[in-house]
C-alpha cells in the first residue's frame, strides 16, 4: 500500500457521519421488520437484528476486515491476514481503494468503521425472510460464520482494487451485489434449511404495528444517504450525486409501486408505498455513484414495477419468505447491478464506465451479469452449507411449538402489555422466587356495598360492530335513556357464517372467520329490556344473537 496524502478533515467528517447513518439503519431495519411480524414474535425479531451489531462488529475487526481489504493474497479471492485484529495499521487504505479518485484522505480507522456497518446490516436482512422460525443461538453462530466466510470474500472481490471481479471490470457502488444479492442468495439457502411456517401459505400473519414499520422505513431511507453517499469516501460532487440519486430512486419506486398496487389489489397502501421506496433504494445502491439524475429516476421506477411483480416469486418457488426479502432486496440488488450496464455514465463519475444507453456497448453489462451470477452462486452454496451445519449441530430452526410465541420461549416476556389485567401492578422482588410456596396470602378484600340495585333486573348481552359505535358518551346516554342501570363494554371475537375478506400488506388476502366485535353487557329493569335492545340494534346488534337473562343482585344473596 502507498502512503496517503494529508488527512482531509472534510472527507473524514463526511465518512464518519455516514458511518453513523449506516449504523442507524440496523435498528431501523429491526423496527421495519418488527412491525410486520406477529405480536408474540416482535422481541425475537428485534433481537435477531440488533445482535448483528455485537457479533459482526467483532468478527469484522478480528478477521473480516483483513480478508476484505488486506493486501490481496495473490488470487484476487481474499486478502491476507496481516491485519488480523487490526494489530498493524501502519499504512492507510491504498489510493484508488474502492471508488476513490486520487489519494485517499481519511484515516484508516474511519474506513474500517464505515465498512464495518455494511458488514453488520447485510446478514440482518435475512431475518425478514425467516421471521418466526429462528433459534437465537443458531442464528448467532450462523451470522458469525457467514460474515467471515461469505461476506468478507465477496467484499474483497468487488471493493478491493485487486479483487478478481474488480479487475474483471464489474462495478458495485454501494452493495447491490456485496450486500443485497449476497444476502438474497443467503435467504434462498436458509429458507431451504428452516422450512416454512405452520400452515403457510394458507395462514396469514397480520402485522402487529404498521406505524412501527413506517417508522423503520423512514429510518432506513434516512440512513441510506450514508449508505450510498459515503462510498466515494470524499465529500464532493460524486457524493452529492449519489445522495440525490438515492432519494429520487426511492421516490420513483414508491409512486410506481403504489400505482401497481392500486391496479392489482384496488388499494394504494402505506406499507406498499414504503415497500416501493425500499425497493428503489436497494436497486439504486449499486448504481448511485455511476449514473445521472434522470437515470436514477428511471432505475427507481423500474424497481417499483419489477419488485412488485416479484412478490409472486415466493409462491412460485414455494419458499416461505415472510416479509418479501427476495422480492425487494434480492431482486432489487440484482436488477440494479444489471441496470448499471445500461445507465452507467462516465460523465457522472470518471471512475465509472459507459453503459449501453451512453454509447459504451455491451461489455459493462456482461461484466455486471457475470458478477451477479458468481456472487449469487457463491453465497447460495456456502450459506446452505453453513445453515445446514448449524442446524445439524445446535439447531437453526426454532421448535414448532414455540414459533407462534418466540418472545415468551426465548425471552420470557412479551413486547406489549396493553390489556387491563396485564397492565396492573403486581408484587415483585429483585430476583424471582421459584420455590417459596408457603408464603401466606392475604384474604381477598371485601367489595364495597353498591348502591341500591333495582329489583327484577335483567342482564342483556349483545355484540356490536365497533365501527358503528358512537362516542362513549353517546352510547352511554342512549342506553341510560332506555333504562340501563349498569353498562360494561369489552372486546370480543365472534364466529361468523360469512367470512370477511381482509387485505394484508403486499397483496395478501385473508378470509377472516373470527371478527372483532364489542361485547356489551347491560343491567336493566325488566320493563325496559325492549328499549335497550332497540338501542343496541342501531349499532348492529342482531336480536337473534343477543341474550336476556334473569339475574339476582349480590345484595339479595344471604
Amino acid at each position: 500500500m502507498l502512503a496517503q496524502e494529508a488527512v482531509n478533515s472534510g472527507d473524514t467528517a463526511w465518512v464518519l457521519v455516514c458511518t453513523g447513518l449506516v449504523l442507524f439503519m440496523t435498528p431501523g431495519l429491526a423496527v421495519f421488520y418488527g412491525g410486520m411480524v406477529r405480536t408474540r414474535n416482535v422481541l425475537a425479531m428485534l433481537q435477531q437484528n440488533m445482535i448483528a451489531l455485537g457479533v459482526v462488529s467483532l468478527t469484522w475487526v478480528l478477521v473480516g476486515y483483513t480478508i476484505a481489504f488486506g493486501d490481496d493474497a495473490g488470487s484476487g479471492l481474499l486478502g491476507n491476514f496481516e491485519l488480523f485484529g487490526l494489530t498493524d495499521l501502519r499504512v492507510p487504505p491504498a489510493p484508488h481503494l474502492h471508488v476513490v479518485a486520487g489519494q485517499v484522505t481519511i484515516p484508516t480507522l474511519a474506513f474500517v468503521a464505515y465498512q464495518m456497518m455494511f458488514a453488520v446490516i447485510t446478514p440482518a436482512l435475512v431475518t425478514g425472510a425467516t421471521a418466526g422460525r429462528l433459534k437465537f443461538l443458531g442464528w448467532v453462530v450462523f451470522i458469525a460464520i457467514w460474515s467471515i466466510v461469505v461476506y468478507a470474500p465477496i467484499a474483497h472481490w468487488l471493493w478491493h482494487p485487486d479483487g478478481w471481479l474488480a479487475r474483471f471490470g464489474t462495478q458495485d457502488w454501494a452493495g447491490g451485489m456485496v450486500v443485497h444479492a449476497s444476502a438474497g442468495a443467503a435467504v434462498l439457502a436458509t429458507l431451504l434449511v428452516v422450512g416454512r411456517r405452520r400452515g403457510w401459505p394458507h395462514t396469514a400473519a397480520p402485522p402487529n404495528s404498521i406505524p412501527l414499520t413506517i417508522l423503520g422505513a423512514g429510518i432506513l431511507w434516512f440512513g441510506w444517504f450514508g449508505f450510498n453517499g459515503g462510498d466515494g469516501l470524499q465529500a464532493n460532487g460524486v457524493a452529492a450525486q449519489a445522495v440525490i440519486n438515492t432519494h429520487l430512486a426511492a421516490a420513483a419506486g414508491m409512486l410506481v409501486w403504489l400505482v401497481a398496487e392500486r391496479a392489482k389489489d384496488g388499494h394504494s397502501t402505506v406499507v406498499g408505498g414504503v415497500s416501493g421506496a425500499v425497493a428503489g433504494l436497494a436497486t439504486i445502491t449499486p448504481a448511485a455513484g455511476y449514473v445521472n439524475t434522470l437515470s436514477a429516476i428511471a432505475i427507481g421506477a423500474i424497481a417499483g414495477i419489477v419488485c412488485h411483480t416479484a412478490l409472486r416469486l415466493k409462491y412460485l418457488l414455494r419458499l416461505d419468505d415472510a416479509l418479501d426479502v427476495l422480492a425487494v432486496h434480492f431482486v432489487g440488488g440484482m436488477l440494479g447491478s444489471l441496470l448499471v450496464g445500461f445507465f452507467g455514465n462516465s460523465g457522472t463519475n470518471p471512475l465509472g464506465k459507459d453503459g449501453i444507453f451512453f454509447g459504451g456497448g455491451g461489455s459493462l453489462l456482461w461484466h455486471q451479469f457475470a458478477g451477479v451470477v458468481c456472487v449469487v452462486i457463491f453465497s447460495f452454496v456456502l450459506s446452505w452449507l453453513i445453515a445446514a451445519g448449524v442446524q445439524s449441530v445446535i439447531g437453526l430452526r426454532a421448535p414448532a411449538d414455540t414459533q407462534d410465541n418466540l418472545d415468551h420461549a426465548q425471552q420470557g416476556t412479551e413486547a406489549y402489555h396493553l390489556g387491563g389485567v396485564a397492565g396492573l401492578n403486581g408484587t415483585g422482588a429483585p430476583e424471582r422466587r421459584r420455590e417459596r410456596h408457603d408464603r401466606p396470602t392475604a384474604p381477598p378484600a371485601r367489595p364495597t356495598r353498591p348502591g341500591q340495585t333495582p329489583q327484577q333486573v335483567r342482564l342483556v348481552t349483545a355484540t356490536v360492530d365497533p365501527a358503528r359505535l358512537p362516542t362513549t358518551r353517546e352510547l352511554r346516554e342512549a342506553l341510560l335513556g332506555a333504562g340501563a342501570t349498569s353498562i360494561v363494554v369489552s372486546d370480543a371475537t365472534v364466529s361468523t357464517a360469512h367470512p370477511a375478506a381482509r387485505a394484508l400488506p403486499r397483496g395478501y388476502w385473508l378470509d377472516q372467520d373470527l371478527l372483532d366485535r364489542a361485547r356489551v353487557e347491560i343491567l336493566v329493569e325488566r320493563d325496559a329490556v325492549p328499549a335497550v335492545l332497540d338501542v343496541l340494534g342501531q349499532y348492529g346488534a342482531d336480536r337473534s344473537d343477543s341474550f336476556v337473562q334473569d339475574v339476582q343482585p349480590a345484595t339479595d344473596v344471604r
